[in-house]
């Protein structure tokens, strides 16, 4: 029987109609059942600061403990100002700490911004990843997942579009295929 591995499921916007929140839920469908996809919510996590976490506040200590349990991590983001939104770079943070007690080292990630731009968040993508490198976080590599014109991934009923289908598909089995190689 194959392991299957928990993966935590950060997504940038806070929207809850937004375009990536359906990405990451689409993701979670099309996941092969060696991957157990999870939405870790990232809106009510104080912005980072030290002072308040000599005693965290309930929501810092929720997150990484959720962020710890898991094996794997993917981030569903859009581009802000060519860099992941606010939100996003605050649960980094929060996850990074207190020094020394990071709860993202070792996990095997994976990244997939979305946008309506024809860019398709390109530069939220690497920004992201190299906070990762710091981290200690593995990025997979291929494929690359930059997805624009986001408005057409789904259909007026919300359903995901047959013609996405086939990328997402392609992305998410990559990376089952990745966490297994870094998890062994």
């Amino acid at each position: 029987m194959s392991k299957v591995y928990s993966v935590a499921v950060l997504v940038g916007s806070l929207r809850k109609a937004s375009i990536n929140r359906k990405v990451a839920l689409a993701l979670a469908d099309l996941a092969p059942a060696t991957l157990s996809l999870k939405i870790i919510e990232i809106g009510d996590l104080p912005l980072y600061n030290e002072d308040i976490d000599v005693n965290p506040p309930a929501s810092y200590t929720a997150f990484r403990q959720a962020l710890g349990g898991c094996d794997a991590v993917l981030f569903v983001t859009p581009e802000y100002n060519r860099s992941v939104p606010a939100p996003l770079k605050n649960a980094i943070d929060v996850g990074s700490r207190p020094y020394g007690q990071s709860s993202w080292g070792n996990k095997p990630g994976a990244v997939i911004s979305v946008s309506p731009g024809a860019v398709g968040g390109f530069g939220a993508n690497h920004h992201l990843r190299q906070s990762m490198v710091f981290l200690n976080v593995p990025m997979m590599q291929q494929p690359e997942a930059y997805v624009g014109n986001a408005g057409a991934l789904f259909d007026d009923a919300g359903h995901l579009s047959e013609k996405s289908k086939p990328f997402l598909q392609s992305f998410i089995d990559a990376f089952a295929t990745w966490v297994e190689q870094h998890k062994k």
